[in-house]
């Protein structure tokens, strides 16, 4: 005698193929989730390298660098952008520039790129390589507990 058998999945093979979409879910927004950080990490050594290039110009023109940043109230720090991006809020760090721990802003600038603070897009965190520093030295720094491959 035959048994009539529909055609179709059964409970087991529909829980095997829910696994399987799990898991694969997992892994690609694990890697979308590193390349997005990756991009914001780009975003920001970029940045500073354009604040570096331009107070270096405004060194060749003044015989000193300048101090920038939001709260800055030079008149000509308004030419230096104090975020990362092309806008404030689409921008994931916020720059600003201070003079070396050990010089003056006569002799030595620092810029520091700040991600996620209340100015910029502030749901983005980076605990890994936390903020990016540059200095006119060309010493380049970060505050996080990642490796310098991860983050320079």
């Amino acid at each position: 005698m035959k048994t009539d058998r529909s055609k179709g999945f059964n409970l087991i093979e529909l829980v095997i193929a829910l696994a399987i979409v799990a898991v694969l879910s997992t892994v690609a927004y694990a890697s979308y989730s590193s390349g997005v950080t990756k991009a914001k990490r780009a975003e920001a050594k970029s940045a500073l390298l354009k604040m570096m290039q331009q107070e270096e110009k405004f060194f060749t023109q003044n015989n000193r660098y300048i101090v920038f940043g939001k709260s800055s109230n030079d008149p000509d720090a308004v030419n230096f952008l104090w975020y990362s991006s092309d806008v404030a809020g689409k921008s994931s760090y916020e720059l600003e520039a201070t003079a070396c721990k050990d010089g003056d802003i006569k002799s030595c600038v620092l810029i520091t790129a700040v991600p996620g603070s209340s100015n910029v897009d502030n749901r983005f965190q980076d605990l890994v390589c936390g903020n990016f520093t540059l200095n006119s030295n060309g010493v380049k720094g970060y505050t996080g507990s990642g490796s310098k491959e991860q983050c320079w």
